[in-house]
């Protein structure tokens, strides 16, 4: 079941949550049963319309957000980003402070 389409789960996830057969599901959602089994399974894929309103019939509402991609950026994979980045800190000689030096001044009268 974990190699199903994100689809297929979501949906049988959504059905499963509501407490509802699969014939009564199909019902709400003006689709046929056999159809709803077969967007469950994986074998057919909803449109994003039926996707939609399926969803709708079994109380979630959808939400789509565009988000931007971590994985690349201009082209370059994030992991061998960071290698480079790395690697030319590694050019640069690492600065310390110098050691703070603290003045006692004991037994003095002002």
């Amino acid at each position: 079941m974990d190699n199903l389409p994100l689809t297929a789960r979501t949906l049988r996830d959504a059905r499963r949550r509501s407490g509802l057969s699969l014939r009564a599901a199909a019902k709400r959602a003006h689709t046929s049963h056999s159809s709803l089994s077969a967007y469950e399974h994986g074998s057919k894929v909803p449109s994003l319309d039926t996707f939609s309103r399926i969803l709708e019939a079994l109380g979630f509402a959808v939400r789509i957000e565009l988000e931007p991609r971590i994985r690349e950026r201009d082209g370059m994979d994030r992991g061998q980003e960071l290698v480079e980045v790395l690697q030319l800190a590694e050019q640069f000689p690492a600065r310390q402070e110098p050691p703070m030096q603290f003045l006692a001044i004991l037994g003095r009268k002002g």
